[in-house]
C-alpha cells in the first residue's frame, strides 16, 4: 500500500503527487505553511488525505507557538485554523479536521500549552490511523458489489494516494482482490490534472490489478457495448439529502450509467458528509487556475493565447443518479443519508441488504 503522508521526526512528509508517475519523491514539511502549500499545489489531495494534512499542519503550527495560557495559545492558532480552510474550498475534510481539533483543544483547555503541543501531534497521527480502518471498512462494505468478471469504472483518483491508505473508491477493489475476486477496472484519464491516468492507473497496477485507461470521453462508448458492470467513484463532500460533490466529469458518469442501467456507487467516510448542508446547491466549487486547461503540466501549451477558461475542479451529481453510497457503516440509499445524523438512527435497517 502507498504510503501518502506521516508525521516523521517532527515534520509532516508527503508523497508529491503532482510528480507521480515519472518521480516518487516525498516532500519534508516542517512549518504548516509548507503544508498548505502542498494542499493547493495538490502535492497531497483527495479529501482524507488533505484533511489529514490539515490537523498534520495544525499540531505542526503548535510547536512554533509561544503562550502561557490557553486563551492566547488558541488566539495564535487562529491564523493557522483559517490558512489551511483557504486551501481547498469543496472538500469539507479540511473543514472537519479543524472543528475536531477545536473541540480536542477545548476538552484539554486545562492541560498546559506544552502538553496541548503534544497531544495534538498524537491526535493529528490518530485521526490518520482512524482514516486507514475506515477506508478499509468501506472496503469491505463495497466488495460486495463486485463480482467475479466485473468490468469496474472509475473517475479521477480515490484511492490510497487520496486517502491515509486503502482509498475510498478503491478500497472495495482491493478488498474484494484478497477475497480473490476475478476482475478489471477501467480508470478514465481524470482531465485536466489526470489523475486517473497518472494516479489511479499507476496505483491499481502496483497493487497487480487489472487496469485499463480509457480516455474521460469514451466511457459512454463502452457502457453502449455492455463492456463495463458498474462505477465506483469517490467524494470530497455529500449533502445531506445525497448529492455528492465530486472530480470534474463525475455526474457525466453517473447521468451515462443511468442511461445504460448500470449501478453507480459513491464510497465516502461518513467524516466527508456535511449533515448541514441541505442540497449540493450548497457546495461551494473551487476554479483553479486556467493554465491547469490551456497547457500540460504547464509546460506545452495546447490552446491559443488569449482564449477564456473555464476550470471548476469538482461538479455536483444529484442524489437520483446515485445507486448507493458506500461508508465505514455499510452502504446506504442517498436518501436515507440524513437519518444517519440521528443519535437513534437504526443503522441496521438503513443499511442496504445485498442477497446472492
Amino acid at each position: 500500500m502507498v504510503k501518502t503522508i506521516e508525521w516523521s521526526n517532527g515534520k509532516v512528509v508527503m508523497l508529491d503527487q503532482s510528480r507521480l508517475p515519472i518521480e516518487v519523491v516525498y516532500i519534508e514539511c516542517d512549518n504548516y505553511l509548507a503544508v498548505a502549500e502542498g494542499i493547493r499545489k495538490l502535492w497531497i489531495r483527495g479529501a482524507p488525505a488533505i484533511g489529514i494534512a490539515a490537523a498534520m499542519g495544525l499540531a505542526l503550527a503548535a510547536q512554533e507557538i509561544h503562550a502561557e495560557a490557553f486563551e492566547s495559545f488558541m488566539a495564535k492558532l487562529d491564523p493557522v485554523f483559517n490558512t489551511m480552510l483557504a486551501t481547498r474550498p469543496t472538500a469539507v475534510n479540511i473543514q472537519w479536521a479543524v472543528e475536531r481539533l477545536k473541540n480536542f483543544l477545548a476538552i484539554h483547555r486545562n492541560e498546559s500549552v506544552s502538553k496541548l503541543k503534544e497531544l495534538l501531534i498524537a491526535e493529528s497521527r490518530r485521526i490518520l490511523d482512524e482514516d486507514i480502518r475506515t477506508n478499509k471498512a468501506i472496503g469491505e462494505w463495497g466488495a460486495q458489489f463486485i463480482h467475479d468478471g466485473d468490468t469496474i469504472l472509475t473517475h479521477c483518483n480515490a484511492g490510497s494516494l487520496a486517502t491515509g491508505g486503502y482509498g475510498t473508491a478503491t478500497a472495495p477493489m482491493f478488498i474484494a482482490k484478497e477475497q480473490g475476486k476475478k476482475f478489471s477496472v477501467f480508470a478514465d484519464e481524470t482531465r485536466p490534472v489526470l489523475q486517473g491516468a497518472r494516479l489511479t492507473a499507476w496505483e491499481l497496477m502496483e497493487a497487480g490489478i487489472d487496469v485499463t485507461l480509457i480516455t474521460d470521453n469514451s466511457a459512454g462508448a463502452f457502457m453502449q457495448r455492455g463492456q463495463i458492470d458498474l462505477a465506483i467513484v469517490g467524494t470530497d463532500r455529500t449533502a445531506r439529502n445525497g448529492d455528492v460533490a465530486n472530480k470534474i466529469g463525475t455526474y457525466t458518469v453517473a447521468v451515462l450509467c443511468k442511461e445504460h442501467n448500470i449501478p453507480f456507487y459513491v464510497a465516502a467516510p461518513l467524516s466527508s458528509v456535511d449533515f448541514s448542508i441541505p442540497s449540493g446547491d450548497l457546495i461551494p466549487i473551487e476554479e483553479r487556475d486556467p493554465e491547469e486547461v490551456t497547457n500540460v503540466f504547464g509546460k506545452c501549451r495546447i490552446a491559443p493565447e488569449g482564449v477564456k477558461v473555464r476550470n471548476p475542479a469538482f461538479d455536483v451529481t444529484p442524489a437520483k443518479y446515485v445507486t448507493a453510497i458506500i461508508t465505514e457503516k455499510g452502504a446506504f440509499r442517498p436518501h436515507d443519508l440524513k437519518e444517519l445524523a440521528r443519535p437513534d438512527a437504526n443503522i441496521e435497517k438503513l443499511r442496504i441488504q445485498i442477497t446472492e
